[in-house]
């Protein structure tokens, strides 16, 4: 599994920005429907919350990638 890290200088980066950023998808609509789809996992539980607000120290996944924001 490979595992990125990803700096925000933020408090939080929404989840949906989170993999466009990191290049996981290449628009919001693919990111909409990967986590509507239930493909993505927070914190190792699944989200369908495209808004969920992801803070440091939090790990989401997505096709065997695990980005964790820093």
């Amino acid at each position: 599994m490979k595992e990125e890290h990803i700096k925000i200088n933020t408090e939080f980066i929404r989840l949906d920005a989170l993999l466009k950023f990191a290049g996981l998808v290449e628009t919001g609509g693919e990111a909409k429907l990967v986590i509507q789809n239930g493909e993505v996992t927070v914190n190792g539980e699944p989200c369908t919350m495209r808004g969920k607000k992801l803070h440091p120290g939090d790990r989401a996944e997505l096709d065997g990638r695990t980005l964790v924001v820093e």
